[in-house]
């Protein structure tokens, strides 16, 4: 174990960390993205993941090397497929880029270090768990039980001691079966079964900002529910469907980025 760069008083950045190396792994960071996107296409469909040529979704025709720069490819050709003119989506450059910035966030966090690595492929599965669920609905089991395991391994390299992984993994524990209850109590309305072991990877991935990010997920799933009512066509009864995943991740990573901590806010407000 090793002691992090983050503490309980809060993250620091470095600000020597060696620009070069952050720019590469900002284009490590997208180029992972955009082979996570493929993963998300072809998992679970019986065609390969590593084999076979990318191809058009409009038109279905073999995209050449130029056309799978990220993000580039896409503000070069104006967010048109250049074989047949479709609308690409710009689900690609967003998660390019939102992949490449977590990348360099998580190097001013850890530095350059054995539990970066772990960060890094923590973050990529995140994403493709992320994106699984946004288009499908559901948590693979296999990538879930793949970010788990790397999860519970990155915590106990960040863990300034066995005693506090132990109470990371208490803490973990109890966020899932939280969870876990809401799912059984709700029969299954309220959240499916995969969000209580993903929040116990995400628990134990952020350590000390696991309980402050389980807050700000349904924060910020309360204010993105309240636009998605806004946003229904006036007079409707039917209930929406929102994955609850994307919440947790964001709710999870924004709390062990900048170490906010709502208890810490809410006791100031009191306190006045």
């Amino acid at each position: 174990m090793r002691e992090a760069r983050g503490s309980a008083a809060g993250f620091w950045y470095d600000a020597s960390m060696d620009p070069l190396f952050a720019t590469a792994l900002f284009c490590l960071g997208a180029l992972i993205a955009s082979f996570v996107g493929v993963v998300v296409a072809r998992l679970n469909t019986g065609e390969g993941i590593l084999a076979g040529r990318s191809r058009c979704d409009a038109c279905a025709k073999p995209l050449s090397p130029f056309a799978l720069v990220p993000i580039f490819s896409f503000l070069l050709a104006r967010g048109r497929a250049q074989c047949c003119g479709a609308t690409i989506s710009k689900w690609s450059p967003l998660t390019e880029l939102l992949l490449g910035g977590l990348f360099v966030l998580a190097y001013s966090v850890l530095g350059l270090s054995v539990p970066l690595a772990g960060m890094l492929l923590a973050l990529s599965l995140l994403l493709a768990l992320v994106l699984y669920d946004l288009v499908h609905q559901i948590l693979p089991a296999s990538l879930l039980t793949t970010f788990v395991l790397v999860s519970a391994l990155e915590g106990y390299l960040l863990a300034p001691s066995f005693a506090e992984f132990l109470a990371a993994l208490s803490t973990a524990l109890l966020i899932g079966l939280s969870l876990a209850l809401i799912h059984y109590f709700s029969r299954g309305r309220a959240m499916g079964f995969a969000d209580a072991p993903f929040a116990f990877g995400l628990a134990l991935l952020t350590g000390l900002a696991a309980l402050p990010g389980f807050i700000f997920s349904f924060w910020i799933g309360a204010v993105i529910g309240i636009f998605v009512l806004l946003g229904r066509p006036a007079g409707s009864r039917m209930g929406v469907e929102v994955p609850f995943a994307p919440f947790l991740a964001a709710g999870f990573l924004l709390a062990y980025f900048t170490q906010w901590d709502p208890f810490v806010f809410i006791a100031n407000i009191l306190s006045r």
